[in-house]
């Protein structure tokens, strides 16, 4: 029978084994720590790329839109006929917009490579403002500061019916560039363009009446209502007069406008 001091004693094997259990728990916990460590440390990382991917909720200005893009697949629906065969269009240009519109871009350029006109058939989309002022584009589809006032400058006949020009105002000189702007509502087009073409004011109406209505539909794709109006217009077509016959022109210089364009 052991004494009670045998039975209290204990061995060098024993502590070891029991400082060995202790070392695993601990190294077990450290483990147990890291690993959850490293497991909030990938959340936050995935958390922070996630938030860099969100627009900044701090900034008051809409997130962009995908805007105008230039088609270049796309087969030109319209032309110009020419007067004679030294006329030449300096660029055909289509542009599209993910919700529909669609703008045909006729420019013509001198010689030295300055814009003499520009003609621009905007089929509208979802995209159309009807809020935002039909001549709001024009100056700078002039080539003037989107800041730029724009006065109106009398009515041409063509065969798309009157159309109104612009002008910038106080431009009183012979050689102030003219736009012009035409609306339709079914189907919703809207032509515009500028012509610094003629060395009179009547002379660049007449050139510019002249462009109108020499303007045909090469495909009108599946709208039959843009065919049917140039069907209609087609009719109406008259000869050019590049002296600017009072014929082409309706009302005085400054003639205020009135009802659609």
């Amino acid at each position: 029978m052991q004494s009670p001091e045998a039975s209290m004693a204990v061995s060098p094997t024993q502590i070891h084994l029991a400082l060995a259990a202790f070392a695993d728990e601990v190294i077990g916990t450290l483990a147990h720590l890291i690993a959850y460590v490293g497991a909030l440390a990938l959340f936050a990382i995935l958390a922070l790329g996630a938030l860099g991917q969100l627009p900044d909720l701090r900034d008051d200005e809409p997130a962009d839109k995908p805007g105008w893009s230039a088609a270049d697949r796309s087969h030109p629906a319209f032309a110009v006929s020419r007067l004679d065969s030294s006329e030449k269009t300096a660029s055909y240009i289509i542009l599209r917009h993910p919700e529909g519109g669609r703008r045909d871009v006729l420019r013509w350029a001198s010689e030295a490579g300055q814009p003499l006109a520009e003609l621009e058939i905007y089929r509208e989309g979802s995209e159309f403002d009807v809020a935002r002022p039909a001549t709001a584009d024009l100056a700078v589809q002039m080539g003037l500061s989107a800041a730029t006032t724009l006065e109106q400058a009398g009515l041409i006949d063509t065969k798309f019916g009157p159309v109104a020009l612009f002008r910038p105002v106080g431009a009183e000189g012979t050689r102030a560039c003219l736009g012009y702007l035409k609306r339709s509502e079914e189907p919703a087009l809207q032509i515009s363009g500028f012509s610094c073409q003629g060395d009179t004011l009547p002379a660049r109406r007449a050139a510019i009446a002249c462009t109108l209505n020499r303007l045909t539909l090469l495909t009108s794709g599946n709208e039959p209502r843009l065919a049917e109006l140039f069907a209609r217009a087609e009719l109406k077509r008259r000869a050019c007069d590049s002296q600017g016959s009072s014929d082409w022109l309706l009302g005085a210089a400054n003639a205020q406008l009135r009802g659609a364009l």
